[in-house]
């Protein structure tokens, strides 16, 4: 097979600015295409986190024979032609925006094609999923609708990841966009309040949308890094049989640069429940999983073109029709 097309639906570096963020080159050394960087959550105060997307766009723009920060879909195709990797942002929460749509067009102009709208737990737009797990699920507000039809409008994708349950259905049936998991596993496997529901699943898939597998093993059942690769397989082979090869991804939510400090928040505990098995050590894995992937997916009697889709295609398929604003 030739080298296929990768769409890493998110990871995440430091958010900070001023670092060499060679990571990146890492990332596309492993074989990436495109990837969504985060760059900011809900408890990340906005101003801090433009000085971050500056510093991110600063980077990417000095090393432009390698790196296209992009704005549409033909960029990113673009990019693919020219053996350069394409980058996007993705906003982890809506408290970034401020309560203001401005700050949000701001965003989208600055690079953002991708929101989801509630980092872990609610907030003014819409429900958490740590927050469900209390019993408390807000769903999705009137603040929160406007930002889902600014999304359409604008051109940037609906992400569910980290939404409550009943917040990411208000949003698959209001978005007239693809919706996207960009970074979450089924509960069926994993019964960790982070990962989803069939009917989520299914409603996903409904939008035209796909749920990008992700490769962090708290969310897998995984201690062993060893144990990542199998653990996303039986993932994929899971949401293929729920909604078919055209609605699955890859987004491997790695820490591209796991020895650097990152912004925090003051009190942890808030955002990431240790009852929730944050206080442990899990492994998160990346890019390098990459052939293992591709290979047990040819062991498992996948053809070229589910494999294609899988690998990058179905996000590319998605992303066409929400970034067109």
């Amino acid at each position: 097979m030739t080298k296929p097309f990768v769409w890493d639906a998110h990871s995440c570096l430091p958010l900070r600015p001023g670092l060499d963020y060679d990571a990146l080159e890492r990332h596309a050394d492993a074989g990436v295409d495109f990837v969504s960087i985060n760059v900011g959550m809900d408890f990340n105060p906005w101003p801090d986190m433009l000085r971050v997307v500056a510093s991110f766009r600063a980077w990417i723009q000095a090393r432009s024979a390698r790196f296209v920060l992009v704005d549409t879909i033909a960029d990113v195709e673009a990019a693919k032609r020219d053996g350069k990797m394409a980058i996007a942002f993705d906003l982890e929460g809506s408290e970034l925006l401020d309560g203001d749509i401005a700050l949000f067009r701001l965003f989208r102009d600055l690079g953002v094609r991708q929101i989801h709208l509630a980092y872990n737990r609610n907030n003014a737009a819409a429900g958490g999923c740590h927050d469900t797990a209390f019993g408390n699920d807000q769903g999705l507000t009137k603040w929160g609708r406007r930002i889902v039809a600014a999304a359409n409008q604008f051109g940037v994708m609906m992400d569910c990841s980290h939404s409550g349950y009943r917040t990411s259905l208000d949003v698959m049936e209001q978005s007239t966009k693809p919706v996207v998991f960009s970074h979450a596993n089924a509960r069926a496997l994993s019964d960790h309040p982070r990962n989803i529901r069939d009917d989520q699943i299914r409603a996903c898939a409904a939008t035209g949308g796909v749920i990008g597998v992700t490769a962090v093993g708290l969310f897998l059942d995984v201690t062993d890094e060893a144990d990542l690769a199998p653990a996303l397989l039986r993932q994929i082979d899971y949401v293929v049989s729920l909604v078919g090869t055209d609605h699955v991804g890859l987004g491997f939510d790695a820490s591209l640069m796991p020895g650097v400090k990152d912004a925090e928040p003051d009190d942890r505990t808030v955002w990431w429940p240790p009852q929730f098995g944050y206080r442990n050590k899990f492994p998160r894995g990346g890019a390098a999983l990459l052939p293992a992937l591709i290979d047990g997916l040819q062991q498992r009697g996948y053809d070229d073109a589910a494999l294609r889709g899988i690998l990058g295609q179905n996000f590319l398929r998605a992303a066409r029709v929400a970034w067109a604003g």
